[in-house]
């Protein structure tokens, strides 16, 4: 089924004035939250074809706000694709790693999208709703790819493919008092639903205000939280009763900024940084996500021999500590003996921890197996080599409450 175009179409080049000036980018498109950013004075960017928050105050405040009380973050540019009909779980079976057949209704996976040579297109989480409809969540900067893909894959099956993006918002509160912001919200026949919902569950709920939404134990923080889909002309009065319910409780509204920080502390991958369509799911240490022994699927022969069994990785992904204040930034040389034998691919200073972390890729020509925990390779930070850790990832695991 085609699917509608994420913004208008950008003018041929032939359209160009004799001055060759290259044609005028597209506006960015704006969230359903655009108000609310505007009021509260949000520091805005561009991102992925939207304009969206950087930050509401400070990066700091906002993550440590996620870390000990709550955050609010506006993810209406996540693409939002619907996918429905008798063989839609067959269907996905094929166009993606996991499987989709056998998960109960309520259930959500990690999963991923691959091109037939094996590179990961995006990483997704895909949601049943019903025996034959589902929810696929994309990023925002491949939403066409993926679209284009899974509308390609779902066609011989007579499954039918709606691009939401637009017409949903997404709203994701974060953080350890999370659940109880989101129960306080809930119509009264709906607040148990807070306790029922396990980890990556989602189920239809009512808010006290009449919105109608998805209600997904899901997020991006390593913090335990909530992500909620509604009709986007609900988004504002969501948002309010959101902001009016957690605000006694420290929740804050929180932008792109620390919501990078803190996916970073939780060793999660983000495309274009750990994930591309050079890298394949053995690079990226996501086998766990590949059902090889499901049946064919679009880019299972590239990621085994003609044996059946996996392919070597072309490269390792390694989580590392270091110490210090300098903080390891993307494109910095990984250094073992001397010679560069990789490069990172996230780093920041923890704000949580409290000194530098990262992720990077090492060859696997250096590093034949996975390099253990323990092992020290330095970084070339700014002309400067420091000494990093190899480390289990996440660098931050949320307390768990007492038994």
């Amino acid at each position: 089924m085609p699917v509608p175009p994420a913004q208008p179409p950008i003018a041929s080049p032939s359209h160009a004035s004799p001055s060759n000036t290259a044609p005028a980018s597209p506006p960015p498109l704006q969230s359903p939250l655009a108000s609310v950013h505007a009021a509260l004075g949000a520091h805005l960017t561009e991102f992925a074809g939207w304009r969206l928050p950087l930050r509401f105050t400070s990066e700091l405040a906002e993550h440590k706000a996620v870390r000990e009380a709550a955050g609010l973050f506006d993810l209406s540019h996540m693409a939002q694709l619907d996918v429905a009909g008798d063989r839609a779980g067959e269907a996905l079976d094929r166009a993606l790693t996991g499987r989709y057949r056998g998960m109960d209704v309520g259930r959500a996976s990690y999963s991923l999208i691959l091109a037939p040579d094996g590179g990961v297109i995006d990483d997704l989480i895909v949601y049943r709703l019903g025996e034959s409809h589902y929810l696929v969540i994309a990023n925002a900067a491949n939403r066409a790819p993926v679209a284009a893909a899974l509308g390609e894959r779902l066609a011989p099956f007579s499954v039918a493919l709606k691009d939401l993006t637009g017409r949903r918002t997404l709203i994701a509160a974060q953080g350890p008092a999370a659940p109880g912001i989101v129960r306080q919200i809930l119509s009264d026949a709906d607040r148990s639903l807070v306790d029922q919902l396990r980890y990556y569950r989602i189920a239809p709920a009512r808010t006290a205000g009449g919105t109608e939404v998805l209600l997904a134990r899901t997020g991006y923080t390593g913090e335990d939280g909530f992500e909620l889909s509604a009709p986007s002309e609900r988004a504002v009065a969501l948002w309010e009763e959101l902001m009016a319910a957690g605000r006694p409780q420290g929740l804050v509204p929180a932008g792109l900024a620390a919501r990078d920080t803190l996916r970073l502390e939780a060793g999660m991958s983000l495309y274009g940084h750990e994930l591309s369509r050079e890298t394949t799911p053995w690079d990226a240490g996501l086998r766990h996500f590949v059902a090889l022994d499901k049946g064919d699927f679009v880019g299972r022969a590239a990621l085994v021999d003609p044996a059946g069994a996996p392919l070597p990785p072309r490269r390792r992904l390694v989580a590392l500590s270091g110490t210090g204040r300098r903080a390891a930034r993307e494109g910095c040389a990984v250094v073992l003996d001397g010679t560069a034998v990789g490069r990172v691919t996230s780093g920041a200073l923890s704000p949580t921890l409290g000194h530098p972390v990262a992720l990077a890729y090492v060859d696997a020509a250096a590093f034949p197996a996975q390099p253990a925990a323990g092992t020290v390779l330095d970084v070339d930070v700014r002309g400067r080599v420091q000494p990093f850790t190899v480390v289990r990832p996440p660098f931050y695991r949320r307390p768990r409450p007492a038994a």
